[in-house]
C-alpha cells in the first residue's frame, strides 16, 4: 500500500468537500436563515409552516381538524405542520491502533477519517452545526458543534493528530475505548442532535450498550462500524503472515474449521449491530475498506433523508 493508503492526509480530508453536494443530509429544500439549519421535522402540532392536510389518525391533535375539509368530503381530516429545526450533527470517530490495519484500497483508520470529513463537509454545506469527537485507546477529544469552517478544520486536525499517532508502540489495555467516548459525548452532545458513530467493528463485543441506548433516547443515531475484508472470511493458504509494528504472527489457514470458527466470530459480531441498530430504531452500515467512503455512504445517507423528510 501507498502511504496514503495508510495514513490520512490533509488533502484527502479536504477532498472530501467536493463530494459533500452529492450526500444530502434532507431530502427536501428548505428556506436557510441564519439562526436555523436545513432539517425538517414533521409535527402533529403548531409549526411554523402549513404541510398538508390528510385523514385524521387516532392519536392526531382534534385542534388540527380542518373542518372546511371535513365537512366537504364529509370525513375527517387535519393538518400537518413543518416545524424547521436545528438538527446539530456530532460525528464520533474512533482513531486506536485496532483500526491501524488493512488489505485492500486503505486502512480502516484511514476510510474512517474520510467518512468523517465527509459527513462534517456534508452537514456545514446544509449549513447546520458541526461538530465531533476523536478517540483513541486513552483519550478523546472533542469539538463543539458550530456553524463555521473553522470547526471543521479543528475536526480534521484533531482526526489527522489521531491517524498519524497510530502505529508507535503504545499500551493498548484497559476497557473499551468507545465506552469513552460515549460518557464523554454525553457532555457536549445537544439532544436532538444526529450523531455518527464510526468505530471499529470489533467494538460490539466489548460496548456497554447502555451508554449508546441513552444517547439514543434523545438523538437521531446512524451506527457506522468499519472492517476489512480480511476480518470476514481467511483465504487458504500455509503460511499467513500478520504484522503489526514489530510483532509477526504466521497462521496455517489451511483447516476449513479455522476459517469457518473465523467467519462465524465475524457474522455473530454482523448480527450483534444490527439487533442493536433494530433495539435503537437506527441506521445501520458497515463500512469495508475495499470501497471509498463516498460509495459507501451515499445509499445510506439518501435513505435516512427520505425517511426524515
Amino acid at each position: 500500500m501507498n502511504n496514503a493508503a495508510v495514513y490520512a492526509t490533509l488533502e484527502s480530508l479536504l477532498e472530501m468537500r467536493r463530494h459533500s453536494q452529492a450526500l444530502p443530509l434532507s431530502g427536501r429544500s428548505v428556506h436557510v436563515g441564519q439562526q436555523t439549519g436545513r432539517q425538517l421535522s414533521r409535527l402533529r402540532g403548531r409549526g411554523i409552516d402549513f404541510d398538508q392536510v390528510r385523514l385524521y389518525q387516532p392519536g392526531d391533535d382534534i385542534r388540527n381538524i380542518d373542518w372546511r375539509v371535513t365537512a366537504r368530503t364529509r370525513k375527517a381530516h387535519t393538518k400537518v405542520f413543518n416545524e424547521e429545526r436545528e438538527r446539530p450533527v456530532f460525528i464520533i470517530c474512533e482513531q486506536s491502533e485496532r483500526l491501524f490495519f488493512g488489505t485492500q484500497l486503505c486502512f480502516k483508520s484511514v476510510l474512517a477519517a474520510e467518512a468523517a470529513a465527509l459527513i462534517a463537509w456534508m452537514a456545514l454545506a446544509h449549513n447546520d452545526r458541526v461538530g465531533g469527537m476523536v478517540f483513541g485507546s486513552r483519550e478523546c477529544h472533542e469539538i463543539r458543534p458550530r456553524r463555521s469552517r473553522r470547526a471543521i478544520l479543528q475536526l480534521l486536525g484533531r482526526l489527522l493528530e489521531g491517524n498519524h499517532a497510530l502505529g508507535a508502540p503504545t499500551d493498548e489495555s484497559g476497557g473499551e475505548p468507545l465506552d469513552l467516548a460515549l460518557r464523554r459525548s454525553r457532555e457536549v452532545i445537544r439532544p436532538g442532535s444526529i450523531l455518527y458513530l464510526l468505530c471499529d467493528h470489533a467494538a460490539i463485543d466489548g460496548l456497554s450498550q447502555p451508554l449508546l441506548v441513552a444517547l439514543g433516547a434523545h438523538n437521531d443515531l446512524v451506527l457506522l462500524p468499519i472492517f476489512d475484508p480480511l476480518e470476514a472470511s481467511l483465504p487458504s493458504s500455509p503460511a499467513l503472515e500478520f504484522v503489526q509494528g514489530q510483532q509477526r504472527l504466521t497462521l496455517n489457514t489451511t483447516a476449513s474449521a479455522l476459517r469457518e470458527a473465523w467467519a462465524g466470530q465475524f457474522l455473530a459480531r454482523q448480527q450483534s449491530w444490527q439487533r442493536l441498530a433494530n433495539r435503537l430504531r437506527c441506521g445501520l452500515q458497515p463500512m469495508d475498506t475495499s470501497r471509498n467512503a463516498v460509495d459507501q455512504l451515499r445509499p445510506l445517507l439518501s435513505e435516512h433523508a427520505r425517511r426524515r423528510s
